[in-house]
């Protein structure tokens, strides 16, 4: 049933005055010129005027804003409406638009890929014609500028420009969710026109890359301009946006309403609150106590903290996890993205550098170079998981030193200096060096991983894959019970009350150390560097990096419980986590004391003291022999300094690698 504009105008008065006077006012008072409309009230109010808004959104909602300005309010021109919860009938996915959605009021749902800057646009020009002085208006409604061609008086040409309205706009590509995608579909893209108040600096935060966010507006047909000038028959099409809203929250974001507040609250107060919240991480993996708890502290992470000389200190805490072929990594790793707001899965084969930190494309809307964030800054303020971390090409490594300790992205390319913010949990898994660990060799050894990038991860687990009969039993019954009955597990807390219970914990709880808890983390701290031994070469048990990494993870104990004081019992519970991390990667048999510097440097402090001996061995036979030294005195000395051989081999081995000795002929070596 067709309305006629006067009926439309009337009806959407009487709407607004029995729904949306009170907004309208508020609204006009803060300064904002729109009205966020709610599509069910409008359909509950008015069915025909509903259907008549999804079938012609264009004249209907000019309608509206006609009838807003009739109301007696000052500064009501120029107002816009707004439309929020429209059916899921008018949802349609980015690859289905087709020529007949044409002028229909839809919405998409997709990923921000690419966002252009905010600049004037000319929606309509007056023109004045210089004989018989009538004045023309001219809706600027293509891509090019249009003028009239001629006047009412029979004069054609030039005529004179008196004004033009403009309004911002600002072009956002969006893409399709990667998960309704199948098989070796490629996400489709669609150019997105945003103007007034959605370009807002307010709403922009919404629309950054990166960004979910669920955009309702109009199709429109946009003229496609061949190279000779003319328009071809092909149309390109874009949606001209009436409203956009993020879809997904990052972990500050995240909505409460009081009842799940009341629920969280339970949950923090229930003696076996912490408990529920480990054993609800990844219910199915079975085993694991230990990691399980890590990468709960790594979801509630420690307080980010800025000082007055404007040096950081990063809250985000990164594990790297390390183990044997089918030990249930990649699963860890898919579960946790599940219940992390901006949660990413990355993995190794696939990812470049530029994929992980940032590229920079050629830009279409302005012709120049634009620069597309990647993986790291797409997810920042939420968690990315790395697999396949080892089977990652060195270079690509390189490019993430920055963004896990600083937490920026730097670029300086095709004319672009650049710093991007990666404000990025990582989750990383990585096989060892052989593809299983080898129970009697150091773990450290055999990480293939650089150790600058080692470094940077708070807390390593290494992963063992070893028979152990009543163990191994445990896991077959488990794992077979699940397939018997794949719901049989349910978690204690379910993902989305976790999700909340962490992005609630983040937002409302910055715990300080107390000085119980300083206390104890600084007796920890000397004790460990205390006992790196005594003489020229000490191990380095613990670096100060170690001490920020105790911070946070004493910090994000507190957060588990809700607790604004980081108490004694946060910090044994942080030196307990860290200790066993280190056990297990960074204790040295030899001298049967934990060396970080077989994880920090790659070579430990022993080893370090072997090829020390080594080296003052042949600067001292340079001397008796000349610069040629044949290696059997050499290991002979090094033997009466009581070394093995094994030791002595391997230190040459290390300085011929390194750069110090060489070899001029079999059997003698020469300094460099």
């Amino acid at each position: 049933m067709e309305i006629n504009v006067v009926d439309q105008i009337k009806r959407f008065q009487e709407f607004i005055d029995a729904n949306y006077y009170s907004t309208l006012l508020e609204n006009v008072r803060k300064g904002h010129q729109f009205l966020l409309v709610d599509f069910a009230e409008l359909s509950k109010f008015d069915p025909d005027l509903a259907v008549e808004l999804l079938d012609k959104p264009e004249e209907t909602i000019k309608a509206i804003e006609k009838s807003i300005g009739q109301f007696d309010i000052e500064n009501l021109g120029n107002f816009k409406v707004r439309f929020e919860n429209i059916p899921l009938s008018q949802e349609v996915k980015i690859r289905d638009i087709r020529s007949h959605h044409i002028g229909r009021l839809i919405f998409v749902q997709g990923l921000v890929r690419q966002k252009s800057d905010v600049r004037p646009q000319t929606t309509s020009a007056r023109f004045e014609c210089p004989m018989c002085g009538n004045i023309m208006n001219v809706l600027q409604l293509e891509g090019t500028f249009k003028e009239p061609s001629r006047c009412g008086c029979g004069r054609k040409g030039k005529f004179v420009m008196l004004d033009k309205e403009m309004v911002d706009a600002q072009g956002i590509v969006l893409e399709e969710a990667s998960e309704n995608l199948e098989g070796g579909e490629q996400p489709k893209r669609m150019n997105v026109l945003l103007t007034n108040d959605l370009v807002s600096p307010l709403s922009e935060k919404r629309t950054a890359p990166g960004s979910r966010v669920e955009a309702i507006g109009v199709i429109k047909e946009v003229p496609i301009i061949s190279k000779s000038g003319s328009r071809s028959t092909r149309s390109d099409l874009m949606i001209e946006a009436n409203y956009v809203k993020p879809t997904q929250d990052t972990f500050y974001e995240i909505n409460i309403s009081p009842e799940e507040e009341k629920e969280i609250l339970a949950i923090a107060n229930d003696p076996r609150g912490y408990e529920k919240l480990i054993n609800s991480i990844a219910p199915s993996i079975f085993g694991y106590e230990k990691i399980k708890e890590g990468l709960l502290l790594q979801l509630m992470g420690g307080v980010r903290k800025t000082r007055n000389d404007k040096v950081v200190s990063r809250g985000d805490m990164h594990i790297l996890l390390i183990g044997d072929p089918g030990s249930g990594k990649s699963a860890l790793l898919k579960r946790i993205v599940q219940f992390a707001p901006k949660g990413r899965y990355v993995s190794g084969k696939g990812v470049s550098g530029a994929g992980l930190t940032a590229a920079v494309v050629k830009d279409e809307f302005l012709n120049g170079w634009a620069l597309e964030a990647g993986a790291m800054v797409l997810s920042s303020d939420g968690l990315i998981c790395i697999d396949e971390m080892d089977k990652m090409s060195n270079e690509d490594r390189a490019a993430m030193h920055e963004a896990l300790e600083n937490q920026t992205v730097s670029i300086s390319k095709a004319n672009i200096q650049a710093t991007l913010i990666a404000r990025t949990t990582v989750l990383a898994a990585a096989n060892p060096k052989f593809g299983r660990f080898d129970p009697y060799g150091l773990i450290s050894e055999q990480i293939d991983l650089p150790p600058t990038l080692i470094n940077r991860f708070d807390l390593i687990f290494p992963i063992k894959d070893l028979p152990e009969e009543v163990r191994d039993e445990k896991l077959a019954k488990h794992i077979l019970s699940l397939h018997q009955k794949p719901d049989l597990i349910e978690p204690e807390i379910d993902t989305n009350m976790l999700k909340k219970f962490v992005g609630y914990a983040r937002q409302h709880c910055h715990p300080q150390l107390t000085d119980g808890a300083l206390e104890e983390i600084k007796e920890f701290y000397l004790k460990m560097r205390r006992g790196g031994g005594e003489g020229s070469v000490k191990t380095v048990p613990i670096s100060p990096r170690q001490l920020e990494a105790l911070v946070r993870l004493s910090e994000a104990s507190a957060r588990s419980r809700l607790d604004p004081r980081v108490t004694r019992k946060d910090a044994k519970k942080a030196i307990e986590m860290l200790d066993y991390c280190l056990m297990q990667v960074g204790f040295d048999k030899e001298t049967g004391k934990i060396d970080i510097d077989r994880i920090a440097t790659g070579v430990g402090a022993s080893q370090r003291s072997h090829i020390m001996i080594v080296k003052e061995v042949v600067a001292e036979l340079e001397v008796k022999h000349g610069k040629s030294i044949p290696i059997e005195e050499v290991v002979q000395e090094a033997r009466n300094k009581g070394l093995d051989e094994d030791k002595i081999e391997e230190a040459l081995e290390r300085l011929k690698r390194s750069g110090d000795i060489f070899e001029p002929k079999r059997g003698s070596i020469s300094r460099i």
